[in-house]
């Protein structure tokens, strides 16, 4: 048995080739994190090497004082991450005052966590703290449509939100307290880091203005399944702004939105409602 045969770890691969799969990870575009249950962390334990040195974040999250992440490395191809994890992905210790990492398993020859982790670092202590544990996956990718949307759209929540739920009606049951909206700034950095964790302690998803964009979940699919209906809802509205000029005849109007919430018992944001 290697430590490619615990579960956790071949979910976590599959998410990865997944988005390479998509087309949301150009080159070494994108980064997945996830905060291991105890359970797992004592599964792949067996196979963890001495630890590397500590290195300091510039970001601190106390609640995840002592966790254990799986990571993407900084500058990796998702694409190789099925055909070499060892590489590609790895596990990191979190120190005692929660604002460090070191590594465990993986990220051989000298590679790094993703040089977005502290970004999503700090989403995960602010989803915890909204979700009372339940957040462990942060995903970061670059989908074409909601990036295109940035360029077209004010960059506020509500023009978004509002935009996704009626380009698909699914949307107002996937993400009923809508998406938020982070202006551009230069990635990989404390600034970055904050500014997003502001956003998440309201939203789920956020979007990075012409860069990508940030969901948060419980699980492997559920996170994966955000970003998916979202990236298919920006697909569909950029097709119909490109084919009728920006001219909408009908659409889900306020009153439908209220409706399939009722429906499906979710809590629409009524901040988004006009």
């Amino acid at each position: 048995m290697s430590i490619l045969d615990v579960k956790v770890i071949g979910d976590y691969i599959r998410m990865c080739n997944d988005g390479w799969l998509q087309g949301w990870h150009e080159r070494n575009g994108g980064n997945l994190t996830y905060r291991m249950k105890a359970e797992e962390v004592a599964e792949c334990r067996p196979f963890f090497r001495e630890p590397g040195p500590w290195v300091n974040m510039g970001v601190t999250g106390a609640n995840l004082a002592g966790e254990y992440f799986l990571t993407t490395g900084s500058g990796k191809f998702f694409r190789n991450v099925i055909l070499d994890p060892a590489h590609s992905i790895g596990i990191v210790e979190i120190n005692d005052k929660g604002d460090s990492w070191r590594i465990v398993w993986g990220l051989e020859g000298g590679a790094r966590p993703t040089s977005e982790f502290p970004s999503h670092f700090m989403n995960h202590s602010v989803r915890v703290a909204a979700t009372d544990g339940a957040c462990r996956v942060i995903y970061h990718a670059h989908p074409a449509n909601i990036i295109a949307m940035t360029y077209t759209l004010p960059l506020t929540a509500k023009a978004f939100s509002r935009a996704l739920w009626q380009s698909a009606t699914e949307c107002p049951v996937v993400f009923p307290g809508g998406v938020g909206v982070v202006e551009w700034m230069v990635p990989g950095g404390a600034d970055i880091a904050l500014a997003t964790s502001e956003v998440m302690k309201q939203f789920d998803a956020a979007v990075w203005a012409h860069h990508g964009l940030f969901c948060s979940g419980p699980d492997f699919d559920i996170t994966f399944g955000l970003m998916h209906t979202i990236e298919k809802a920006a697909e569909i509205y950029n097709l119909v702004m490109s084919s009728s000029g920006g001219r909408v005849l009908q659409t889900i109007s306020d009153a439908n939105l209220l409706a399939i919430a009722e429906e499906f018992g979710v809590e629409l944001n009524k901040d988004f409602l006009d």
